[in-house]
């Protein structure tokens, strides 16, 4: 199997006006190859489309990349959605199970791809504006998912009631995709669990056991 067969989440198998099948099948190559190194003729050829066809879509690879930012987006929301919006697990839970649930799809890619947002970000953030402008808000948006995930925990009195959550949720977002690079470079997925843990046992469980020992010289 090659690093192109597998379509994972990113690549629904239905078939879709030509708009969609080039940007899915142009999702599918960028994720496992790279945005510069993935060819129109490639992207093209996968999707089954005349060349002419993609410059009706699209004004030029640049602009093709931007509705890329945007499908990925898309996707990684709906996973959000899912996992992190259940309302019946409680909030911290669903945090965790978000995180396992992602280890578990890149265990299956063969600890290879990553997170495209993340490959989106280290490889077009200083070579187009327009990029780093698309990628900072997708990444704006998973910041948000994770935050809101806190505020809910904090409410319910399940982490300290002075934590950080904005900081806190950026803590957590950036050290999740720099394990997630660390777990391409390693084939494995220790960078992730190491991640995981620190996370809950470390940031979340400290911070609380913090509030908790404050709580205690007050009342002594």
């Amino acid at each position: 199997m090659t690093d192109v067969d597998d379509r994972s989440i990113i690549s629904p198998m239905a078939r879709t006006p030509s708009r969609q099948t080039i940007i899915e099948e142009g999702a599918r190559i960028v994720h496992a190859r790279g945005f510069r190194a993935a060819g129109l003729k490639e992207i093209l050829d996968a999707a089954g489309v005349p060349k002419g066809s993609f410059y009706f879509h699209f004004k030029s690879k640049e602009d093709f990349g931007l509705a890329l930012v945007d499908h990925f987006q898309s996707l990684i929301e709906s996973a959000g959605e899912k996992l992190l919006g259940d309302q019946g697990t409680p909030p911290l839970e669903r945090l965790a199970r978000f995180m396992d649930a992602y280890e578990n799809m890149f265990e299956k890619m063969g600890f290879s791809r990553g997170c495209p947002i993340g490959n989106l970000m280290q490889e077009m953030s200083d070579v187009s504006e327009a990029f780093r402008e698309r990628v900072a808000r997708a990444y704006e948006g998973m910041h948000a998912a994770i935050q809101a995930v806190l505020d809910e925990a904090k409410g319910l009195g399940q982490v300290a009631g002075h934590l950080d959550t904005e900081e806190t949720a950026w803590f957590i977002l950036d050290s999740w995709e720099g394990a997630i690079m660390h777990m391409k470079l390693a084939k494995s997925t220790r960078p992730l669990r190491i991640c995981r843990r620190m996370v809950f046992e470390r940031i979340l469980a400290g911070a609380d056991a913090h509030a908790r020992k404050r709580g205690g010289k007050r009342h002594g």
